[in-house]
């Protein structure tokens, strides 16, 4: 009886013979899991409803757009866009570039924000719902995530300390009389050209003060050395920020973004406008602009423009999923993929401009050539840009506010990247950290301190070759694998036709050929290719444009970093065709590939009520003449036209 009640009120109500339909509206559930005692209404206890955990929501579009262009636009558009730029050639480089943002960028963005404001999970439940199987690439990608959180907060201790030290009357990386300063320290002169023609052993006072008063840098990764403790306070000052920027959840990083996602863009239109007035500037924009077509041939191009896109956009890493997870059911995320592609691709074009032409009038000064005044690594950002600002008329207040710029870009990126991992472990184990964790402010800390620990090793002596080892690895070669079975999860096993209907039900429009294309052939095809590629070309990680190279076990580390997160996609997939239903590996293959939900099959909705015969008859006779007495009882009872 209770049971057949409880299906009535579920499907919908039979008055006189006629039945009607109740649809379940698209309204989203609003609960805010900010706070302590917001866990209390968790739906947990139904597994089998997709949709849960339930979530907060944007306060509105802005926010989350914001969200998505501060963690594309970040500190990658700065430091990692105009070297990989300059390894590849320079303006052949955006060739490339801009074929993969149309191919793979656009298409992959779509797809992410759409399985996410669909499923409403992170990446984890979210690839987990839609293809079983495949549940191990949402792993991969919180794995990579947590991995990334551990050495990207280093770069924000970096600029805190460059920040503070910007404060000084007289800038510490301007001259060479320095305790820090060596005998080859060398300053370019102004009373001829042959007085600016640098010695090839001599070093600059900014690099001299980045590698012997920042880093103290030693040998090599063989010699750890101590831990540099300005820097350890960096970093905590640098998680204490991200703790209070995310601990509420989106309600709190949404507002902190408010000022981390626009004043830099404001801050590189400024350094643009400065750098275009330096003399030697247009030796910078040659390069940068003027492409080697020959190079379009060099497989290495290729993978770094696919490199930049997947790391600059955020396909993969899970940002993205997670961030759609917060958004109202109706959310057009057309617009919103237009918007933050547009957004990241002007954005790199204009840091890049800034970027060669600043390094133009720095070779011009030294009397070098471009290729020799860029450096790998975080150097280009803390070596390059502190050189060209320390000559600046208002040194001090161009140096303060281009460390500030660097702190928000930073941040921006930091907070997508934890909480993905915040996310993911609160829609994986939402009883656990009820029951263990009490609310979601404990869990942000125990992650927050957990990474700290994680990324001391950065931060010792010889600590940037162990940065610049992870990064290779879990930033570059990992990615493209994971991005690779991700788009196979979803456009072959989930399928392309079932991805539209989503869409469709979510915006009231199909995604057009373009995206059906590039999501089922073009872009499967492109990684693949390009993954192929970055494994036939491999170069071992190097540091100091190849002065330092790795010792063969520090590339067995490095290996081992990378299969932390792909050894996850086939694990996962083995145990779960282990604990699938069915006698035979076909039933259980079949079973595991089988979205956890199913479309209507009369309108092709998922959130549209099954027609009633499923029910026992047996069951509802009861409860049906229960409710046909009730209405006969009132005279004036009229059954309304469309209930819902």
């Amino acid at each position: 009886m209770l049971d057949a009640k409880r299906a009535l009120a579920q499907r919908g109500l039979i008055i006189d013979g006629q039945q009607f339909q109740r649809i379940l509206p698209h309204i989203p559930i609003e609960d805010d899991l900010s706070t302590c005692t917001s866990y209390d209404d968790l739906d947990a206890d139904d597994p089998g409803d997709y949709r849960q955990p339930k979530r907060p929501h944007w306060a509105n579009k802005v926010q989350f757009v914001l969200a998505c262009i501060g963690y594309s636009v970040g500190l990658g558009n700065v430091w990692r866009f105009p070297y990989l730029c300059y390894k590849s050639g320079g303006g052949v480089f955006l060739v490339p570039y801009f074929l993969i943002l149309i191919v793979c960028g656009v298409p992959l963005l779509y797809m992410e924000l759409a399985i996410g404001q669909f499923t409403r999970r992170g990446p984890i439940g979210a690839l987990g719902q839609i293809c079983p199987l495949f549940k191990g690439a949402g792993l991969s990608s919180v794995v990579i995530s947590f991995l990334m959180s551990t050495y990207h907060n280093v770069i924000i201790a970096y600029a805190v300390y460059y920040f503070f030290a910007a404060f000084k009357a007289y800038q510490p990386w301007s001259d060479c009389d320095n305790s820090w300063n060596s005998a080859a320290c060398w300053l370019p002169r102004f009373t001829g050209l042959d007085n600016r023609i640098r010695p090839n052993t001599s070093r600059t006072p900014s690099e001299e003060f980045f590698d012997n008063k920042v880093l103290q840098i030693s040998g090599g990764i063989e010699e750890p050395g101590a831990l540099r403790w300005e820097l350890v306070a960096c970093l905590v000052t640098a998680w204490v920020m991200v703790y209070f920027s995310i601990w509420k959840s989106i309600k709190s990083s949404a507002q902190v973004r408010y000022l981390t996602a626009t004043l830099p863009f404001l801050l590189i239109v400024v350094f643009l406008t400065r750098s275009l007035t330096l003399e030697g500037a247009d030796r910078g924009l040659r390069y940068f602009f003027r492409p080697r077509w020959e190079l379009l041939g060099d497989a290495k191009v290729w993978v770094n423009a696919a490199a930049q896109i997947f790391n600059s956009v955020g396909i993969a890493f899970g940002s993205m999923i997670c961030f759609a997870s917060y958004n109202k059911f109706h959310n057009n995320i057309l617009v919103d993929t237009v918007a933050v592609s547009l957004i990241n691709a002007f954005s790199s074009l204009l840091v890049g401009i800034f970027a060669f032409a600043t390094i133009g009038n720095i070779s011009l000064e030294q009397n070098m050539t471009v290729e020799a005044v860029l450096s790998d690594g975080p150097g280009l950002v803390f070596v390059v840009y502190p050189q060209a600002l320390a000559k600046m008329p208002a040194s001090q207040l161009w140096a303060v506010l281009f460390f500030f710029m660097l702190v928000c870009l930073s941040l921006n990126s930091q907070f997508a990247i934890v909480e993905v991992v915040v996310t993911s472990i609160q829609d994986g184990f939402p009883n656990w950290v009820k029951r263990h964790l009490l609310c979601h402010e404990i869990l942000v800390l125990l992650i927050c301190v957990v990474s700290f620990f994680f990324g001391l090793p950065n931060i010792t002596q010889g600590g940037i070759y162990f940065f610049q080892l992870i990064d290779h690895y879990a930033a570059s070669i990992s990615i493209m694998f994971l991005a690779f079975f991700e788009v196979i999860a979803i456009s072959w096993f989930y399928g392309v036709r079932r991805l539209c209907n989503n869409v469709k039900e979510m915006t009231g429009r199909v995604p057009s050929i373009y995206f059906r294309f590039c999501w089922l052939i073009a872009s499967p095809l492109l990684i693949m290719a390009v993954w192929v590629f970055s494994l036939i070309d491999y170069e071992p990680p190097s540091y100091r444009n190849g002065l330092y190279i790795y010792p063969w076990w520090a590339e067995a580390i490095g290996w081992g970093i990378a299969s932390l997160s792909l050894v996850c996609i086939p694990a996962f997939a083995i145990y779960v065709l282990i604990r699938a239903e069915g006698n035979t590996f076909s039933q259980k293959l079949r079973n595991s590939i089988k979205p956890h939900f199913e479309a209507c099959t009369s309108c092709g909705q998922e959130y549209c009520t099954e027609p009633m015969h499923n029910i026992d008859e047996e069951l509802l006779k009861e409860p049906l003449q229960e409710m046909n007495n009730i209405v006969h009882m009132n005279s004036n009872y009229l059954p309304p036209k469309n209930p819902v």
